[in-house]
């Protein structure tokens, strides 16, 4: 079954506007659920909407309502959610952010009480737009045990960072852990295995058990490297944004308990530094010593490639999902086969 993008984009808005969301709010969510498909991030995309329907039926996500800005500065800002879906208050952090950095040189956004939002990198994304540098960072329930333990006490933590450049898209999103937490609840939909060194059983054994991993522990990426900076971002998106930090973190996978979690948006205004237009040049001049360097690429390109592909070819629809996005739909007097092909 296959979606195209501009039907997803339709399915969802439709969703969305039935759960009570207005029009505009509707198309934030809508457009970042579509970026993370489009990107190959389907862990992160409308596969994740049956889990946010729960948040919604239990009360941990709001369909309505305004973030708080509860402590501000010319540079930074707190904000607390009042758990409105993740994607509306990290876009609109992130847009402060960048007005903070166009003013200020750097602004930085910390938000608490929101929830899942997505892909990380589609808030540094829209600092490129805007020619500032983004950095997005989040935490999570736990899912790493810190090394040489086996309880998960640390978050899969992603990071993502956008650079403007003159013709190339330049970023990086990526998890600290070996993968995604939804890669494995995706997994476990399909009901395929999981690659070989990516996460323990409950005692500490590897396993290419989906299931199994959840109830474990995922390893991290890099083995100390990849603890390491995890556990400096459970820091920084937890006390430091006034969230909550290692087992305190709940909701990020589980939408039947309320969502803890913090995140950290920061933007950088390079023009402040130097020419903006010297700045943009000297970055593409990067890429094409990367570029001639031999058989390799730029971070980014894979996002890049995929985005063509799928907008070429359409958004697959495992049977699962489809049969939980026609219960959502059904409920809401929608019609999915309006919107999906065989």
């Amino acid at each position: 079954m296959i979606l195209t993008a501009e039907k997803e984009k339709s399915l969802l808005m439709a969703i969305l506007t039935k759960l009570g969301l207005n029009e505009d709010d509707a198309e934030i969510v809508a457009n970042a659920t579509l970026d993370a498909d489009l990107k190959g991030f389907t862990s992160h995309g409308i596969g994740r909407f049956p889990q946010y329907i729960h948040g919604i039926k239990n009360g941990n996500i709001k369909t309505d309502g305004e973030i708080t800005i509860e402590r501000e500065t010319e540079a930074i800002a707190l904000i607390n959610g009042n758990s409105l879906f993740g994607q509306l208050v990290a876009h609109k952090s992130m847009i402060l952010a960048i007005e903070k950095a166009k003013k200020m040189g750097i602004g930085a956004v910390g938000t608490h009480n929101s929830n899942h939002f997505g892909v990380t990198g589609y808030y540094s994304d829209l600092a490129i737009r805007n020619d500032v540098v983004g950095i997005v960072t989040a935490n999570t329930e736990p899912a790493i045990a810190p090394l040489g333990a086996n309880k998960p006490l640390i978050g899969t933590n992603p990071i993502a960072i956008g650079i403007p450049s003159k013709d190339t898209y330049i970023a990086v999103d990526m998890a600290t852990s070996a993968s995604a937490r939804g890669k494995l609840l995706e997994s476990l939909r399909k009901g395929e295995e999981i690659p070989e060194g990516v996460a323990l059983d409950s005692e500490g054994n590897p396993t290419t058990d989906p299931a199994e991993a959840l109830k474990g522990s995922i390893l991290p990426f890099g083995a100390h490297k990849g603890y390491a900076l995890a556990f400096m971002i459970e820091l920084m998106t937890g006390p430091l944004v006034n969230a909550a930090f290692g087992t305190g973190v709940k909701g990020t996978a589980n939408h039947a308990e309320n969502c803890t979690k913090g995140d950290l948006f920061i933007a950088i205004d390079p023009s402040k530094f130097v020419e903006l237009d010297d700045f943009k040049e000297k970055n593409e001049e990067f890429v094409t010593q990367v570029r001639e360097s031999g058989d390799t690429f730029v971070p980014g390109d894979l996002e890049v490639k995929n985005i063509a592909n799928n907008q070429k070819s359409g958004l697959s629809i495992d049977k699962k999902l489809y049969e939980n996005l026609k219960g959502i739909c059904d409920d809401l007097d929608i019609d999915i086969n309006d919107y999906i092909s065989e």
